[in-house]
């Protein structure tokens, strides 16, 4: 259990919850783990099936707190709500400003900055860790580069142009990625990123992990009131989930990509682990699938400090907080969408 931005996330497995008086009752089995005020609350979001007492769900739809109810890998499965009040009121606030691409532009390039930062913390952490290993001069002076993209990116307000920024950091960042992996260098290497198909292992593992990512934002981004399929640096495209491509993009390197590489250099996956198609494509084996799952749920499970909030939460509740934070930003309770940026 854990309560942030008026928001109670209840992550423990097999917990049903209940009304008494004006509180949220939190319990397993016979035991009754805490107990919430509710006044204070704007939603309840729970992991798991267990589910909610229809006299407390009738509370919070009068009361229009919101109810979400996900899977306890992450899944999104519903939303409940009361009248439409301000669920409403925050979708067409995101409409408008999607719709306007220079206010789009404000909000995206905070998304650009917060990946940039993050890849560069990466490439310094690489030169402070492993000094030995890569190659430092190289790693200071893409570092250098990513600072000063940052600058231009703070100043853009022009989309095509953010894009442009955007790109130029990718191409410098990826052409470290490869020096990052410090293990099984024959079977694991990076040249260059492959989508559709993934051409050889380390992509196969990065389009999984970033598949993976999106669900979890999009769900995050549902559990909010926001429609994740409207984005403001990636456009509207049918059946793309535009808003969680723009929200995972500070997380992509700090979280999916370093989940990648530890991966590799711990060894906990082989050149065995993988299959090569007469297309080219590589994919991984069923059973390295469900290994993979099953590392990427126990790394959710593990401690940060939120940096904005300094809060201790889990990492697989960031994409909650930022999607909390993108809708206080979008009713005008925050001045500026804060993105994550890893220290």
């Amino acid at each position: 259990m854990k309560k942030l931005l008026n928001s109670l996330f209840v992550t423990q497995p097999d917990v049903y919850l209940s009304l008494d008086g004006d509180n949220i009752v939190l319990q397993k089995e016979q035991e009754k783990l805490g107990r919430v005020p509710l006044h204070n609350l704007e939603s309840v979001v729970s992991f798991g099936y267990t589910g909610a007492s229809p006299a407390l769900m009738g509370y919070c739809a009068e009361r229009n707190i919101s109810m979400v109810f996900l899977t306890m890998n992450g899944r999104f499965l519903a939303r409940v709500i009361g009248e439409s009040r301000g669920n409403v009121v925050l979708r067409k606030r995101q409409y408008r400003v999607s719709e306007d691409e220079t206010q789009s532009a404000h909000i995206a390039r905070n998304f650009i900055v917060g990946k940039i930062y993050n890849q560069k913390w990466m490439i310094e952490r690489a030169t402070r860790d492993y000094p030995m290993r890569v190659d430092v001069e190289k790693f200071k002076e893409v570092s250098q580069q990513l600072s000063a993209i940052i600058l231009e990116v703070r100043a853009c307000e022009d989309l095509e142009r953010l894009r442009g920024l955007e790109g130029q950091a990718a191409i410098s960042y990826n052409k470290l990625l490869d020096q990052m992996i410090l293990q099984q260098k024959e079977d694991f290497y990076f040249h260059i990123r492959s989508r559709r198909p993934p051409l050889d292992n380390v992509n196969a593992m990065l389009s999984f992990a970033y598949t993976l990512l999106a669900n979890d934002v999009a769900s995050a981004l549902e559990g909010v009131g926001l429609d994740a399929y409207v984005g403001f640096l990636h456009r509207d495209r049918p059946g793309r989930a535009s808003l969680a491509l723009d929200v995972m993009e500070e997380l992509r390197g700090v979280y999916a990509d370093k989940f990648v590489l530890t991966l590799i250099n711990k060894r906990m996956v082989s050149k065995d682990d993988f299959l090569k198609k007469e297309n080219g494509a590589v994919i991984m084996k069923d059973e390295v699938r469900r290994s993979f799952l099953s590392e990427w749920q126990s790394k959710k499970q593990e401690k940060i400090t939120h940096p904005y909030l300094g809060e201790k939460i889990s990492w697989g509740l960031l994409p909650h907080v930022q999607s909390l934070l993108l809708a206080r930003y979008l009713r005008g309770d925050l001045d500026e969408y804060p993105p994550f940026l890893w220290k």
